[in-house]
């Protein structure tokens, strides 16, 4: 009598998750969880929080684990470049990662997706923006201004200002992403929105418990599409001024969630959409 053979084991459930300090404000786990349950696709999105002095030690013994990558977020984001093997052009350029993935062969690739996020949350919101048509003016000058940066100047903004309350850091973007960036003084912040098509903030004046946005808007253009990359409150007092003004606005919820579509692509195999049922899920709605 023959033995039937043995039914081959099921494959390995692939698991993500996102990794900061803190991390229970995330609302990476409900987006990801959402898109697995839509798609029926076998996975799990966990958070993780991880101390500065163990993420080395735990970023390399996640794939033996089973993680197939994972988001990075405050305050690791610049730290991982250095413990990656590969580390893709843009996440160079900005000097920061938020994507990892762990490749099959142990490595770690390290990738940004905010600036992708970023244009794809305004192609989406405004459709009719049309980043070519004048100059870009940028509030803040840390990380996600970085991020932002990169990505107007690949969409072919002709020209971005920037001001930021320490002028130093805006004179490093200058000095790093070269002639198309105009730097104006933190007094001065309101003389750059003049002729601009395209504001963001992207400092976190406006947020939820931090000091108000106090750039004065007189310059404003009705024209110019307006986008805040808070989204605590959704509708920021910027987005609110510039609507009033007759600005087409654009929240930051968007970004948050576009920025994680090619992270979910590669380590859950399916490419998700960012829908308004996706919107309301993650903000608890």
């Amino acid at each position: 009598m023959t033995t039937p053979p043995l039914p081959s084991p099921p494959a390995a459930i692939p698991l993500a998750g996102v990794i900061g300090a803190p991390i229970a404000h995330s609302r990476s786990p409900s987006l990801h969880s959402y898109w697995l349950r839509t798609y029926g696709l076998r996975g799990h999105y966990i958070p993780m929080e991880v101390a500065a002095a163990d993420l080395a030690q735990v970023l390399h013994a996640l794939p033996r684990a089973g993680f197939v990558g994972c988001n990075i977020t405050i305050p690791h984001k610049e730290a991982v470049l250095a413990l990656a093997d590969v580390v893709s052009d843009r996440a160079a350029l900005i000097g920061a990662a938020n994507t990892l993935i762990f490749r099959p062969d142990g490595k770690i690739y390290a990738d940004n997706t905010d600036g992708y996020g970023f244009i794809a949350n305004m192609q989406q919101y405004a459709p009719d923006w049309a980043p070519k048509s004048g100059p870009a003016a940028v509030i803040g000058a840390g990380g996600a201004a970085r991020a932002v940066v990169a990505s107007l100047l690949e969409v072919g903004v002709p020209e971005i200002r920037i001001s930021n309350r320490t002028r130093a850091r805006a004179d490093i973007l200058r000095t790093e992403f070269g002639a198309r960036i105009v730097v104006y003084d933190w007094a001065q912040a309101g003389n750059m929105l003049e002729g601009a098509m395209t504001v963001v903030n992207s400092s976190s004046l406006g947020m939820v418990g931090k000091p108000e946005l106090r750039v004065p808007l007189d310059a404003l253009s009705p024209e110019a599409t307006v986008t805040d990359l808070v989204y605590t409150p959704l509708m920021t007092p910027l987005l609110l001024a510039a609507e009033a003004i007759g600005c087409t606005v654009v929240d930051g919820l968007g970004m948050l969630l576009h920025q994680a579509v090619p992270g979910f692509e590669r380590w859950f195999g399916h490419r998700p959409e960012v829908t308004d049922d996706l919107r309301r899920v993650v903000l608890g709605l």
